[in-house]
């Protein structure tokens, strides 16, 4: 499939384009506002990749481009510019695209970080709520630690919490997150559970925070 990762010269963009690129047959689309910024990042992303002996072409261009004619869209951008993104890529989607969220509403205090979710109720809603009718909505990718995932050098283990109104499309979803090594997909079920969900981020980073050890947490479920 065609994945294009919006906001993909991000952290957790950075993770998703290199382990996809590494561990799957996946065509890599690389976007940003800026489409100089995504050409010389998918560059730097093969040169990534070279160093592991893995031989992939990413491109890369300005959102809407890549969003254009993309199986799967990765909104990989902070909450805050979901809106803005989703307005500027909603011509280049049809009912056969399926819709990534994995963005976190996140405030940040003097002792931590605390969930701030949008007045939709979570950013997969958010997103649901920009994405023209017919386009499938999943949040998934909201719990890793983005630094371990784009370290191909580091074993992965961890789960993924998928969360959307169409069952179909969950599925799809986890088949992506599985295709990552050392990931595991977990249904959450239908998208107003996506607050719970989107919830357990900053609880890490803070946990990452004020432990040593635990600098690059994610989340299994036994």
């Amino acid at each position: 499939m065609r994945i294009a990762l919006l906001g993909g010269t991000g952290d957790i963009g950075a993770g998703l384009a290199l382990r996809w690129a590494t561990d799957s047959d996946h065509d890599i689309v690389i976007g940003s506002r800026d489409p100089e910024k995504a050409r010389e990042t998918a560059a730097a992303y093969e040169d990534t990749l070279a160093d592991q002996g893995v031989d992939r072409k990413l491109t890369g261009f300005a959102n809407e481009m890549a969003a254009d004619r993309a199986d799967v869209v990765v909104v990989a951008v902070p909450a805050y510019h979901v809106t803005d993104v989703m307005g500027a890529v909603a011509d280049r989607l049809d009912a056969d695209t399926l819709v990534i969220s994995p963005a976190v509403g996140i405030a940040s205090g003097e002792r931590g970080l605390h969930y701030n979710p949008p007045s939709a109720g979570s950013v997969t809603a958010l997103v649901a709520d920009a994405a023209p009718d017919g386009v499938d909505v999943v949040g998934a990718f909201h719990n890793l630690a983005a630094d371990r995932l784009a370290d191909l050098d580091a074993e992965l283990d961890a789960d993924t919490l998928v969360v959307g109104d169409d069952e179909g499309a969950r599925t799809r979803v986890a088949e992506l997150a599985d295709d990552i090594t050392g990931l595991r997909a977990l249904d959450a079920g239908p998208a107003e559970n996506a607050a719970e969900v989107e919830s357990l981020t900053p609880l890490l980073i803070n946990l990452a925070r004020y432990n040593d050890d635990l600098r690059d947490v994610g989340v299994t479920f036994e």
